[in-house]
């Protein structure tokens, strides 16, 4: 057993242990978790074990005998949720609502110190060390915990936090230039547009200081791990190392790719990953479902196998990183985002990555109805100065996705105004009128 689960030098020693090693010191963390779940009055009444059960338990694969939790659990049950003492509460997070109503977090002393040396262990697998210098430009504010996570993350690794934010591209680029950071931190499409705003200012990327970039909330890799167009043109900008990363406020761990770049590392004593097919069984690794999580050590807000609405797979081979951890692929679409349209099964992010190929594209949102015949309309609407485009949009969905949904070109302004019209923390880029 670990001595401290939180000490960076045992934490990577427990990553390098055969994988029998590793789930031995799972175990342990998952029956304490149990236990620690049974005070929480929703699992009290859901979990369907008692305190003897948890302890006779003799493997983690016996945690798909348990129930799912559901985001629509969360929403709606959510006074039953959460530690019942408000005394221990250090700090308030929010959900950023994107497929429901805002979920309140709470984070005790304990869940900070976690939450901290989950983004160190994913810095420190991305190749960060303790003298580099790691520009952040996220948000710390309006109860957005990855800011925080990502700082927290940064200063206990011993590394040096640049809290830049978002937005302002002339001050982005004076910070670089003033203190020469090594890392930077944000959204992909931001990291693009900073890109392209210095090289219309005379301003070469790839000659700044920056050498890595680890990106947040949208997707920079395919299923096979290769870039995305966003991806790529990020990479084919900055001439940097690209990392991506994975998590949710919610169950407040974050998979991170380290410098091999194939899959996020689950972080052993912080996480137990399953992935699960439509009927809710186990799929074996390698095999595409639905991404459910039992977060270790946690206080203010524990849950038990919720399902996460994310599409990926879990990946078992050996990591040339030296971790012998699983990995979790990149995320190939949301649950309540598939659709059905004209016998064929489709996600918006595919439609967005081959929008993406095109420069002129920027942004673009999806919506769906239920059309006369019961059958999903779906409608595509790109940001593109350049009305003239619209074949050439529609072919190149036709040739890739075999249908040819029903598309519109509008003005790049409309199209962003439309996008973040709710106020939300992030652009919203899927209308479900089903």
């Amino acid at each position: 057993m670990l001595a401290d689960k939180y000490n960076i030098e045992q934490a990577i020693s427990l990553r390098r242990a055969p994988l029998a090693q590793i789930e031995e010191v799972q175990l342990v963390l998952l029956k304490r978790h149990l236990l620690h779940a049974l005070s929480i009055p929703f699992y009290k009444k859901a979990l369907g074990i008692g305190k003897k059960e948890i302890e006779a338990l003799s493997s983690v694969a016996e945690l798909s005998q348990l129930p799912f939790t559901t985001r629509e659990q969360l929403d709606s049950h959510a006074d039953a949720f959460g530690l019942r003492n408000e005394r221990a509460f250090r700090d308030i997070a929010l959900t950023s609502g994107t497929t429901g109503n805002a979920v309140v977090v709470p984070y005790t002393e304990a869940d900070l110190k976690r939450l901290a040396f989950n983004e160190a262990m994913a810095f420190y697998g991305a190749g960060v060390r303790p003298e580099d210098r790691v520009l952040l430009t996220v948000t710390l504010d309006r109860c957005f915990v990855a800011g925080l996570a990502y700082y927290s993350g940064i200063t206990f690794l011993g590394a040096s936090a640049i809290r830049s934010g978002p937005g302002q591209p002339a001050r982005q680029w004076h910070t670089i230039n003033t203190l020469k950071p090594k890392i930077i931190v944000g959204v992909p499409t931001f990291l693009r547009d900073l890109g392209q705003w210095a090289l219309a200012e005379g301003i070469d990327p790839a000659t700044s200081s920056i050498k890595s970039i680890i990106t947040i909330g949208e997707s920079v890799r395919q299923p096979d791990h290769g870039l995305t167009p966003l991806g790529a043109q990020l990479h084919d900008l900055w001439q940097a190392d690209l990392y991506s990363s994975y998590g949710a406020t919610e169950f407040e761990t974050a998979f991170s790719e380290c410098t091999m770049a194939r899959g996020g590392h689950v972080h052993p004593e912080l996480m137990l990953v399953e992935v699960v097919d439509d009927h809710g069984r186990v799929v074996a690794d390698g095999v595409s479902g639905e991404v459910v999580v039992t977060p270790l050590g946690i206080e203010g807000f524990p849950l038990v196998r919720l399902k996460t609405g994310d599409i990926s797979r879990l990946e078992n081979s050996p990591c040339a990183c030296g971790w012998n951890t699983k990995r979790l692929g990149p995320v190939e679409g949301r649950l309540a985002q598939r659709l059905k349209y004209k016998g064929t099964t489709l996600y918006p992010e595919t439609i967005f990555n081959i929008l993406q190929k095109v420069e002129a594209v920027s942004g673009a949102y999806v919506e769906v109805r239920t059309g006369a015949d019961g059958i999903d309309d779906v409608h595509v609407v790109v940001g593109c100065d350049d009305k003239a485009l619209d074949k050439k949009f529609e072919e190149m969905l036709q040739a890739q996705l075999r249908v040819k949904p029903t598309l519109t070109v509008l003005p790049p302004e409309q199209v962003k105004a439309t996008m973040t019209a709710d106020g939300g923390r992030k652009p919203r880029k899927f209308f479900d009128y089903r």
